[in-house]
């Protein structure tokens, strides 16, 4: 046996997560030591599944003032369970949603349960888009709720339109299914299948599902190994390296492998790994970064020799001898799968050609305007094909991303060249044969919101499919792998005497969602061997030492139930840290001598050991248990008893303290005589009383250990003064004042001490800290804190403060030692001198989101807090940082104050300026115009000014000019004045105002979608007018040039579905319909190229403080839409 302290258990390796934890979890989790859970499984698991749905109703639900809430109890398979809830979002923008085990705290040690779940929050409108997210999970202890932090966007829980909360009623359902645990527990993937899983950090499935995929592409994985890393990389600072080091821990481990280091590596924080990111994306840039960190190496090029094809853009003329034609490369194909039945029939849709004719011909050089076809042809497909199925799609109706769960079938083999090539173009090598066999299927389970994704793989292209979800890999059969994953309807029948047998149906939201196929002519080449021999010697070398590491703390844990961990004090940790590291109490048990032995060892044998750390002989040893008091202090309680020290460690561990698996806490006492050698103790009667000492020297601010004592109870401190000012160095006769350290949570308690009463009566007991100073130390700006007791209340308080310019939010300016209890005026004083202020009232403060990493949105207002603790918490976190600002006029005025910033649209000259204003709360919006006109060129004398308010590149509203300015929000919406134009003043009854927007469409999450740009702008209409009349003034004035405008389409667009106009068409007929919902929505789009980037974002930039922490404070921009002017 030695001495040692334990090894840290590995974080990377044995981590675990802790579901909702009241915060956006950052850095380590909590561990707990292992369990042997096949043991401790409750006692009434179920032989057959349970399940039920329980309903909760949700009454009042924005007037929630409680931060969580739990629903209900209710019993599936014999367990009590409960939702717990987040109306307003565990620290995120978005509802946070729970499944939660409600008698968790009284369930025995080591019990467990496994249940697979939904959460919805139903759509009370129309019920087919309630949102519904389905998991798994195996409950215990450390575990004992489970769920989805960011369930759904606040925004449209809110948004009355929706139908999510209707009466202010919002209905959560829960549907739960209770399972046996004992084999979930007792698998061994490796054992079973040969390879292993990975662990999922939160909501990282979709990225495992991935990296399984690329893993098993043997040419990948050598690739990655071959790419030129060092000893002196770490791997997460190094995506190649944390790469590497994954692929041989999936290859050479025999448990479940994590993630961390990857996601590191990606400069990923903890909240990413809580959030679910897009497959493709991912894919695309995990491929871009080992692409360009493979150039010049051995390894250049082999991301393109592996994923990339090339596929050819046309455009041809019908009438005239004109084709247009542009190679594009890809690494991987969006395939539509609404409407399509299966691969061929995307394949079909993806080369259809595209006739432009009438109202879109195609205008081509030196021909004009010409009926064309347009289509795509695949110039040559990759060895490795990846097929992203377009199982999202936007729901024009319904303004948001729907999920396409419909069948859609793929082949086991897939031969592009089929039909004669009918998908190749003209320039295709037809020498190579495109006949591809299906390697992996990738899989997602749930709805558009969330969900869960898992992996079918063939890694050597054999019959046998193996499923690669999380940490678990089992082996399906090829049915499983395929048919069950093409998605659609699936039937039940009804088998109940008596009624009709109709089947009933019911849709799987578990279906392909990425197909991976190698080329038959090319899989020799990527199913190769990979060995040891690919793996550079440092990298071999670096990862075997740590397998090796993590076995032997693995052992450590596995072993833990058989050691006892002793963590020994001495006078010598007490002397080392009393003044240095703490102030309170005796020593921080952290940091003292930890042996780890066998809980069968005897406690004479352990002294033994001691007796040869220390160089103390047995008979110089005396030990004292450590005893947590009702007031929080931890001091030596008394000496182990001759029976005590008579029994073994694991005994004495049970005797001293009933809690399972605690540590042994032990003091040892040593008496030195006067050559500093061990002597013997003293007796100890019951008159005995062991006392620690402390000494504070007022004049340098300081408090040290200066020994312990045993007094007699019935003895009055007045006989031991000079005892005590022999260990303080003082004369003799020295006066001194002697306090009681009695606790410090959660304030300080400290009382004089009469030194001419007896300690039995003023209550002194074992392990009792007595603390002396000189008498008569004056108060002064030298000595702050003359006394013990105001010394301890400022080392109670102290916080030291991190300021930071608010403009310059990522750098300190300074650092300022301030008091917890400091009042408002008291910091603010402080930051005034620091900055060489004369007007503390010119400080204004902002706290910081602890989570975000930013300011808050929201600056702290002129005494709006009583002391500095008060500004420095953010829900349980303290910080340690303040953002300040010198304003220009004292903080009570300004509040007094509304700022504006309003950028001004020039009538005369094409330009856009910024104009700040700082007005009275109480003035109204023609106030702030009155100002604008002071500051501005008008077109003319007598112009009138409007205010507009713009978001997102759209004009939702037109203020009113009595309209208070105390209201309007110009952080998150750009405020814009501009002339009103004179065709506007003098409307006929039959004109309309319309709105009119730049747009073009983009693809977006896997669908094509509406995307403004530019300055959005009003238009004047006439009964009875063209498009192509209303074409010509638009034109003017935009003043674009004849051959860029021929390029531009217009649409009216209602509900950001654009439908195309013929220049025959009565614009004003479009713009008296009026539907049932969102007639606000309805727009003349203009779509053509963003020319100018740029410039469009900068007009219409969105400040944003702090919007993970805020948005759901304001209102959004679904809110403000009932005020849209039309």
């Amino acid at each position: 046996m030695t001495m040692m302290n334990p090894p840290p258990l590995d974080q990377e390796e044995e981590e675990m997560l802790v579901p909702h934890s009241d915060l956006v979890v950052e850095g380590p989790q909590p561990m707990e030591g292992q369990v042997d859970h096949a043991n401790h499984v409750e006692s009434q698991a179920l032989k057959d599944p349970t399940s039920m749905k329980f309903i909760w109703t949700i009454e009042n639900f924005s007037r929630l003032d409680s931060r969580k809430l739990f629903s209900d109890i209710f019993v599936v398979g014999g367990y009590k369970w409960r939702i717990l809830i987040f109306p307003k979002g565990n620290n995120v923008d978005h509802l946070s949603l729970y499944l939660d085990v409600a008698d968790s705290p009284t369930l025995p040690y080591g019990w467990s349960r496994f249940a697979q779940f939904s959460l919805a929050v139903v759509n009370q409108i129309q019920s087919k888009y309630t949102l519904r997210k389905e998991t798994e999970h195996p409950f215990n202890a450390r575990e004992s709720d489970w769920g989805f932090t960011s369930f759904m966007s606040l925004g449209d829980l809110y948004d009355p339109v929706r139908g999510y909360m209707v009466n202010d009623r919002v209905i959560v359902e829960a549907e739960v299914v209770v399972r046996k645990v004992s084999d979930y527990w007792s698998y061994d993937s490796k054992k079973e299948t040969g390879y292993v899983g990975l662990k999922n950090q939160g909501a990282t499935c979709y990225m495992n599902s991935l990296l399984q995929t690329l893993y098993h592409v043997p040419y990948f994985r050598k690739s990655v190994y071959h790419m030129p890393t060092t000893e002196n990389d770490m791997p997460s600072g190094s995506i190649p390296l944390a790469l590497q080091s994954l692929f041989y821990k999936l290859q050479y481990n025999d448990r479940s492998v994590a993630t961390k280091q990857l996601t590191k590596s990606f400069g990923w924080d903890t909240a990413d790994s809580f959030m679910q990111h897009d497959v493709q994306e991912l894919n695309r840039v995990l491929c871009e970064k080992l692409e360009y960190k493979m150039k010049g190496t051995v390894v250049e090029g082999t991301i393109q020799q592996l994923f990339e094809g090339h596929l050819m853009n046309y455009i041809e003329c019908i009438n005239v001898d004109f084709k247009s034609t542009r190679k594009e490369s890809f690494y991987d194909l969006q395939l539509d799968v609404k409407g399509c039945s299966d691969v061929y029939a995307s394949f079909d849709m993806y080369v259809e050609v595209e006739r432009l004719e009438g109202d879109n011909k195609y205008h081509a050089e030196g021909h004009g305007l010409q009926d064309a076809k347009k289509g795509v042809l695949f110039i040559d497909f990759p060895p490795v094909l990846q097929l992203h199925l377009k199982r999202f799609e936007y729901d024009f109706m319904r303004d948001t991303m729907v999920k396409v769960n419909d069948r859609y079938e793929f082949p086991l083999q897939l031969d592009l060249d089929r039909d004669n090539g009918k998908y190749l173009s003209p320039d295709a090598d037809r020498s190579v044969r495109n006949l591809y066999t299906l390697h992996s299927v990738l899989v997602h389970s749930g709805g558009v919101h969330g969900g869960h994704y898992y992996a079918f793989i063939r890694p050597t292209l054999s019959d046998q499919w193996f499923k690669f979800d999380d940490e678990r890999v089992t082996k399906e059969d090829m049915k499983m792998a395929l048919e069950e994953q093409y998605g659609g309807e699936e039937e039940l029948l009804q088998t109940n005497p008596g009624f009709n047998n109709m089947p009933f149906k019911f849709t799987k939201h578990s279906n392909a969602y990425m197909l991976v196929y190698i080329r038959e002519c090319d899989k020799e080449k990527i199913i190769c061997n990979v060995d040891e021999e690919d793996i550079a010697e440092h990298l071999r070398i670096r990862l075997k030492k740590e397998q090796g590491e993590k076995e032997d703390k693995r052992r450590y844990k596995a072993e833990a139930h058989l050691y006892t961990v002793i963590k020994l004090a001495r006078e010598e940790d007490l002397q080392e840290q009393i003044g240095r590291e703490i102030y309170f109490d005796l020593v921080d048990h952290e940091k003292v001598h930890s042996f780890r032995v066998p809980k069968q060892l005897s406690f004479t044998a352990f002294k033994e050991e001691v007796a040869k750390e220390f160089g103390i002989p047995i008979q110089f040893q005396r030990f004292w248990i450590w005893e947590k008091r009702q007031n929080h202090t931890f001091r030596p309680n008394r000496p182990l008893t001759p029976q005590e020290e008579a029994q073994n460690v694991g005994q004495l561990r049970e005797i001293s303290n009933k809690t399972y698996n605690a540590e042994l806490k032990l003091f040892l006492e040593v008496e030195l005589g006067l050559d500093l050698c061990p002597i013997s103790l003293p007796e100890k009667t019951t008159e005995d009383t062991l006392v620690f000492f402390k000494l504070y020297t007022p004049e340098k601010g300081d408090m040290r250990y200066v020994g312990k004592l045993f007094v007699k109870s019935y003895c009055k401190p007045v006989e031991i003064l000079s005892k005590l000012n022999e260990m303080a160095g003082f004369h003799p006769d020295e006066e001194i004042e002697l306090y009681e350290e009695i606790k410090f949570e959660p304030h300080v308690m400290c009382e004089r001490l009469d030194k001419r009463v007896s300690f039995r009566t003023s209550e002194i007991e074992d392990g009792d800290i007595i603390c002396f100073q000189k008498a008569s130390v004056a108060s002064n700006e030298r000595i702050p804190y003359p006394g013990i007791p105001s010394f301890l209340e400022y080392v109670h308080n102290r916080q030291i403060v991190r300021f930071r310019l608010l403009e310059r939010p990522k750098e300190d300016a300074f650092v300022l030692e301030l008091s917890k209890i400091h009042t408002y005026d008291e910091v603010v004083e402080r930051v005034a001198h620091q900055v060489g202020l004369d007007d503390p009232s010119k400080i204004r403060l902002t706290s910081h989101n602890c989570y975000s990493q930013q300011p808050k949105p929201t600056p702290i207002k002129y005494r709006g807090v009583q002391h500095l603790i008060d500004m420095l918490v953010h829900y349980n976190q303290i910080s340690d940082m303040l953002y300040y600002e010198v304003l220009d006029i004292p903080l009570p005025q300004l509040q007094g104050l509304k700022n504006l910033k309003v950028a001004f649209h020039s009538a005369t000259k094409d330009e856009v300026v910024i104009h700040n204003f700082r007005l009275p709360k109480e003035s109204i919006v023609r106030d702030v115009l009155d100002e604008l006109k002071k500051k501005v060129e008008l077109s003319h004398p007598d112009a009138e000014l409007r205010l507009l308010e713009v978001f997102n590149h759209k004009i939702y509203k037109i203020f009113p000019l009595n309209g208070k300015i105390e209201n309007i929000n110009d952080h998150y919406w750009t405020l814009r004045a501009e002339e009103i134009p004179e065709e506007e003043k003098n409307l006929d009854i039959h004109d309309l105002l319309i709105h009119v927007y730049h747009f073009r469409r983009e693809t977006v999450q896997n669908s094509l979608q509406v995307q403004h740009f530019g300055d959005p702008f009003l238009l004047v209409i006439h009964e009875g007018e063209t498009l192509a009349e209303v074409k010509v003034r638009i034109q003017k004035k935009l003043q674009v040039s004849d051959e860029e405008f021929s390029e531009w389409r217009f649409a009216f667009v209602s509900l950001s579905r654009p439908e195309y106009l013929a220049d025959s068409k009565i614009l004003s007929s479009y713009f008296q319909r009026r539907d049932s919902h969102g007639g606000w929505e309805q727009y003349l789009g203009l779509e053509h190229p963003d020319n100018d980037p740029k410039i469009s974002n900068m007009v219409n930039q969105v400040k944003h403080r702090d919007v993970l922490n805020t948005l759901c404070q304001i209102p959004s921009p679904l809110e403000e839409r009932s005020n849209i002017f039309l």
